[in-house]
């Protein structure tokens, strides 16, 4: 129905962040002060899902989460909540922690981070695909989820509803993932690694091979390389920011990316204004809480983008 913002359902793994400002990250053995200390919420797919809100989609989500009994988890519901996203589908794990990691960022904007994720969460069951899948646009899935999630991605795709697979890890090749997905967003060292190619250009059209998913892989500075719907490669430029925190910007990158789609846009339109809204998100600390509202992505839009500088988001 027209003037309605299309639900789009993110699946992934929550997790509770402590983000460390640092003017470098310690050497092995000794100590560092930080300059400033934030607890915010993260995981790949909450933070696209916290972006796409922000940019007026509505947002349901789908994923293990820690006993209702630890503080982690009331903690993520809580800022959830306060972002308006559905957490009705949101599977609590009894005796299972939830993850939390701990984020070194350097003056440039680059993070250092390590992860807690408890075993017991890969056992999750999600809600019944009639349910999760009820009035939804879109997909938005984690790489790491395929155990979990690759049989709703599947039935998603025969009901013609796009999934869009974040990649943030190297994927193998006999992944579930890579033929259910509609669109494959990389980074470029994974899609080298998953390629087993050192050049993104190289690796995405290998791939292309064993997929017929549409695949792009982020770049920061120099912008996403992507494959047409003729197999050519293309470049959509980055826009030129100051970077103060990467933590997050690819993950803002995906969200904005699957809610254009949904939306109606073409690809093109979609990397575009994705771009755009990573590169806000980099300007300001904060992880995908930082991701920017609508207004500010479209008022970046009405500039020409141009490609940047070193000083630009890594993606």
């Amino acid at each position: 129905m027209a003037g309605i913002a299309p639900r789009i359902l993110c699946i992934g793994i929550p997790v509770r962040d402590l983000t460390f400002r640092v003017e470098a990250v310690p050497a092995r053995g000794s100590k560092a002060n930080a300059t400033h200390l934030a607890e915010i919420c993260g995981g790949n797919a909450l933070n696209a899902a916290i972006a796409m809100a922000r940019l007026g989609g509505r947002v349901s989500f789908a994923g293990p989460m820690g006993d209702a009994r630890e503080t982690s988890s009331g903690f993520i519901l809580e800022r959830m909540a306060q972002e308006g996203i559905d957490t009705g589908h949101i599977v609590r794990m009894p005796d299972v922690t939830t993850p939390v990691s701990a984020i070194m960022i350097e003056p440039s904007g680059e993070r250092t981070l390590t992860i807690y994720r408890d075993p017991g969460l890969w056992s999750v069951k999600l809600p019944d695909a009639d349910v999760l899948l009820a009035d939804c646009r879109a997909v938005l899935v984690e790489s790491r989820c395929a155990g979990f999630a690759t049989s709703l991605c599947a039935e998603a795709r025969r009901r013609g509803i796009p999934v869009i697979v974040g990649v943030d890890r190297a994927m193998s090749l006999q992944d579930g993932l890579l033929t259910a997905a509609s669109h494959l967003l990389f980074a470029s060292e994974q899609v080298q690694e998953t390629a087993g190619i050192a050049a993104d250009g190289e690796a995405l059209r290998h791939l292309a091979k064993l997929t017929p998913a549409f695949l792009a892989a982020t770049r920061g500075p120099l912008g996403p390389i992507w494959l047409n719907d003729a197999g050519e490669l293309e470049e959509t430029p980055a826009f030129p920011v100051h970077a103060v925190d990467t933590l997050g910007a690819g993950d803002v990158f995906h969200g904005a990316f699957t809610l254009r789609l949904a939306e109606g846009a073409v690809v093109r339109e979609a990397l575009r204004f994705a771009a755009a809204a990573a590169a806000l998100k980099c300007t300001r600390h904060g992880g995908g809480l930082a991701a920017p509202q609508r207004v500010e992505v479209e008022r970046l839009l009405d500039g020409p983008p141009a490609r940047a500088p070193g000083g630009s988001p890594r993606l």
